[in-house]
């Protein structure tokens, strides 16, 4: 059953559908209102990244920057340096993707506070095809040091993260979908980055998930209920640094894990749990995500689909796990 510590909403299926991104939008106005540092540059895209509205109230905090990510990333880095806080906002693709030296030197290794907004990434990209998905990004920023990696479930937490983004002393990275995804988390379900949370409980297997595939996790293992398993789901919304103590209990306590993430099975969240248990208590794990493969145009559930992430297949892989034990 649902976590009375997650305070989501009470029917998952009746959820409404608004963009993460949206989330980024409002928070990062709540942000600049809350600190006179926060500035944001824009590589050409301030209505797909959502900075209209900080445009319009900010435009002395605005920079936009055209077709320009390594400079976005330069330019944000040294802006950093002198006191400012800038959040630097492309797609996923293109930034980190294009701009990936320019935030290992210059970003991450000065240690500035710089915040890479990474915009429509994973498959639900839908038409915009291969070159605008990014599946591989949480791989090219996990290994760098000093680095925070954020992806958050829904428009409402997208927009908590965007405000908690300010309280991290170093550089971060926080990847935001493109389409309409389910809200179901509320104002009062807990959010805090670097603590992963318990959305339901149970003890036969765990689903840890991030992104907005969190939604099909939940549904997911409320569909296994009906069949006599108990299936814990944990929303894991920061990749690095890892809720350690949490996953680690869920190890103990379910004895198998499913992860599930829009991204390449390699490098990303699944990754990083495994990488981490294999070394301190490895139990069975099976990981949902893109299967070593490109995108590829195509309506966003589809494609969601179409790569192995729907709640079937969630389903099927923790029926699998459990065979493991």
């Amino acid at each position: 059953m649902i976590s009375k510590k997650a305070k989501l909403i009470t029917d998952l299926k009746k959820a409404v559908e608004v963009p993460t991104r949206n989330g980024y939008g409002e928070g990062i106005v709540l942000a600049a209102k809350k600190n006179e540092n926060v500035v944001v540059l824009c590589a050409d895209l301030t209505e797909s990244t959502r900075n209209e509205e900080f445009k319009k109230q900010f435009p002395g905090r605005f920079v936009q920057m055209g077709v320009h990510e390594q400079l976005l990333a330069a330019l944000a880095a040294g802006m950093a340096l002198e006191g400012k806080i800038p959040f630097i906002t492309s797609y996923a693709m293109f930034c980190p993707g294009r701009a990936w030296e320019m935030v290992r030197t210059n970003i991450c290794l000065n240690e500035v506070p710089v915040k890479i907004i990474g915009s429509h990434a994973g498959v639900s990209v839908g038409p915009d095809g291969a070159t605008h998905q990014a599946i591989e990004d949480i791989a090219i920023m996990r290994p760098i040091p000093n680095m925070t990696i954020i992806a958050p479930a829904d428009v409402i937490e997208a927009r908590k993260a965007t405000i908690a983004l300010l309280d991290v002393d170093g550089p971060c990275y926080a990847r935001f979908a493109r389409e309409k995804t389910a809200v179901f988390t509320t104002e009062d379900t807990p959010f805090k980055i670097g603590r992963a949370e318990v959305f339901r409980d149970g003890t036969d297997a765990a689903i840890i998930a991030c992104g907005p595939l969190v939604y099909n996790a939940l549904l997911a293992a409320e569909d296994l209920a009906k069949k006599g398993l108990d299936v814990r789901v944990i929303n894991s919304h920061t990749i690095k640094p890892l809720d350690e103590k949490t996953i680690l209990a869920a190890a103990k306590e379910c004895g198998a894990i499913v992860t599930v993430e829009e991204h390449q099975v390699t490098g990303g969240l699944g990754g990083a749990i495994t990488e981490y248990l294999s070394q301190i208590y490895p139990v069975p794990i099976l990981r949902i995500g893109v299967q070593n493969k490109f995108g590829q145009s195509g309506e966003p559930k589809e494609l969601v689909e179409y790569y192995g992430m729907g709640v079937s297949h969630i389903k099927k892989a923790v029926e699998e796990v459990l065979r493991r034990k």
